[in-house]
């Protein structure tokens, strides 16, 4: 029986010129503003330009590129001619750059200039590829059999081809649309295949009953294209409903933000914590952020003292929620006007939540367990990866390696990924609890918590911490132990310039943990050992 048809690059794109709102602003990059008349006009044209260059139905085309035009054409081109967009991480090196396009047999790559060193390197090894696109003015070296292009060059080939190749595909609900390449909860990076069907999911739970967005919305984003939340918060939402994004194809920093909200006035702003920590850090005036009427988080939990100084001096409030790329986005969150600092929130409408012990079995609230998610924008598992699929999918629902505890009335409070909860006297530690009490210290700017073994064998909370004054170890367990239980405190504190984190943002709590191992012999002097569990 064959699925209902639909077509997100369609629905995202044209529906709305066929519904007469084709003059509204889609997509502002500088200088640049394409209306929706105009980005139809243009991912009809690169979608013939992909067609001609011989793909099929399901062909992959990858993109190494930051936020701008070609990247947010070519996404929208692949959906429409029933392709499969790719967009991946411009923070990776060409090994890994070169094992996943090989992974996803990629027929095409798509590749900003500042990346071609890494690019062409990686090209080498992906025996499927069959063109490469450059999106700036120079054409890229390409292996035997490759044939290279301009962005330019491509879209003016595209103009050449007749009507009906421009036209978007029946697609059907199900037909894969996007995969997000990710480490996820196993790993090496995977590829997470999400359906047609699961954009316009996302859009209608998040993004219509959460964020409230609506036509004259402007989006901006400091996640980027290539992660699922960024692809949310610039395309997907934006889009739904006829609303406008901003693109920003540099590196995120406070004055490149204080950019965009003077020239483009966004309306909601989309970021990660160690972001806001950095805006909040900055220099930047109290009323940069005045044209904001909400602020979202999402990638690691929020600390309550980070959020509530956020919204005191820029006047933002901020909710917080927790998505994941194989569920594609936020399925747990606060909402506008009812946040619940320290927690993650409520389940978003659309989305049932269980928390599992070891065996599989529900727990009662208050008691950790781990986070398992059910809702239609659940990827249908990962490509060629069978083992991790299975360890990960379980029938309708999705383990998502993180451990919550749920309050009575609802709300869900983060105690980190699964191997991060710890054990402090034989009763479970929190280690973002103990952050958050670290973070509310007046000289901590950063800090992680992470269990050491110690030569028990007995796992031991330390913190390693960014300071941003005068500060002892020795004042800092005190603090813990004036506003938590005396177990949770550290047992240690360790102080470092900077903390390790992803490319995202995200702290690596297993480097964290070599750190720790490392740097508390050699601090002893400024490092605290606790008596006792």
């Amino acid at each position: 029986m064959r699925d209902t048809e639909f077509n997100a690059g369609a629905w995202l794109v044209h529906r709305h010129v066929c519904d007469g709102r084709g003059d509204r602003v889609a997509v502002r990059r500088g200088a640049v503003t394409l209306t929706y008349a105009e980005l139809e006009d243009l991912v009809g044209t690169v979608t013939a330009a992909l067609r001609a260059l011989g793909l099929r139905r399901d062909d992959r085309v990858l993109f190494v590129a930051n936020d701008d035009i070609p990247l947010f054409a070519g996404i929208l081109a692949a959906f429409c001619g029933g392709f499969v967009a790719v967009p991946v991480s411009t923070m990776l090196g060409a090994n890994e750059l070169g094992q996943i396009i090989a992974d996803s047999g990629a027929a095409v790559v798509v590749a900003s200039t500042e990346y071609a060193p890494q690019v062409q390197q990686a090209v080498a090894a992906a025996p499927e590829l069959r063109h490469l696109v450059c999106d700036g003015d120079t054409v890229l070296a390409a292996p035997a059999g490759v044939t290279s292009w301009t962005w330019a060059e491509l879209v003016a080939a595209g103009k050449r081809e007749p009507q009906q190749w421009r036209e978007p595909a029946v697609t059907g609900e199900d037909v894969w649309a996007l995969w997000l390449y990710t480490s996820g909860t196993t790993g090496s990076p995977k590829g997470a295949m999400h359906r047609h069907a699961n954009i316009r999911y996302v859009c209608e739970t998040y993004g219509r009953q959460v964020l409230g967005i609506r036509p004259d919305d402007v989006c901006f984003s400091i996640a980027k294209l290539f992660f699922a939340y960024g692809i949310g918060n610039s395309m997907f939402f934006p889009l739904s409903v006829g609303a406008s994004t901003v693109l920003e194809p540099r590196r995120p920093t406070p004055a490149v933000t204080a950019e965009r909200m003077a020239a483009d006035k966004p309306t909601l702003f989309f970021g990660v914590p160690t972001f806001y920590a950095a805006l909040l850090g900055s220099d930047l005036p109290d009323d940069t952020f005045v044209s904001v009427r909400l602020g979202t988080s999402a990638g690691e939990p929020l600390p309550t003292p980070l959020q509530q100084n956020f919204t005191r001096r820029f006047g933002v409030e901020i909710i917080d929620g927790i998505g994941s790329t194989e569920a594609l986005h936020i399925f747990v969150s606060n909402r506008p006007g009812e946040v619940r600092p320290g927690t993650t929130g409520r389940p978003v409408p659309g989305y049932d939540i269980e928390l599992r012990d070891g065996t599989g079995a529900r727990v009662a609230d208050g008691e950790p367990g781990a986070l398992y998610v059910r809702g239609e924008s659940i990827a249908l598992g990962y490509w060629r990866r069978a083992g991790a699929s299975r360890t990960v999918f379980a029938g309708e629902w999705l383990n998502t390696g993180d451990t919550y505890v749920r309050s009575p009335d609802g709300f869900y409070t983060c105690m980190g990924r699964s191997n991060d909860l710890l054990k402090a006297g034989g009763i479970w530690v929190s280690p973002a609890e103990v952050e958050s009490r670290l973070l509310e210290h007046p000289a901590v700017a950063e800090v992680a918590v992470v269990g050491v073994t110690d030569a028990y064998g007995l796992d031991k909370p330390v913190a390693c911490v960014v300071a941003r004054g005068e500060v002892t170890a020795e004042e800092l367990v005190q603090w813990c132990r004036d506003g938590l239980a005396a177990f949770k405190r550290p047992r240690q504190v360790v102080f470092v310039d900077v903390l390790p984190k992803t490319a995202t943002g995200k702290l690596q709590r297993f480097r964290v943990r070599e750190l720790v191992t490392d740097l508390a012999t050699d601090q002893q002097s400024t490092v605290v050992q606790g008596a006792g569990g």
